[in-house]
């Protein structure tokens, strides 16, 4: 799955994380560094279940919740519309 920002969002990397802005309306969210580096792996092309996988290995974190939180990331991103897949 590559997920791909909606034409219109663009991101910047903070010492916090990645801010995506949707220039529409211009509404933006911060993504706190676990969530930026799911990001840029789902961006990059990883599955759901391959960007958990990181996600436990770099931060130690149970492999089920890091999959459950990669999903509920995606479900939030989707929601606000702001990426495609």
């Amino acid at each position: 799955m590559t997920l791909r920002l909606r034409p219109g969002v663009s991101t910047a990397d903070t010492a916090y994380g990645t801010v995506l802005l949707d220039e529409r309306s211009g509404d933006y969210w911060q993504l706190n560094p676990t969530a930026a580096t799911v990001f840029r792996r789902l961006a990059a092309g990883d599955s759901e279940t391959q960007a958990a996988a990181a996600l436990a290995d770099e931060f130690d974190v149970d492999p089920a919740q890091a999959l459950q939180d990669v999903t509920a990331l995606v479900e939030h991103l989707r929601t606000a519309r702001l990426v495609t897949s």
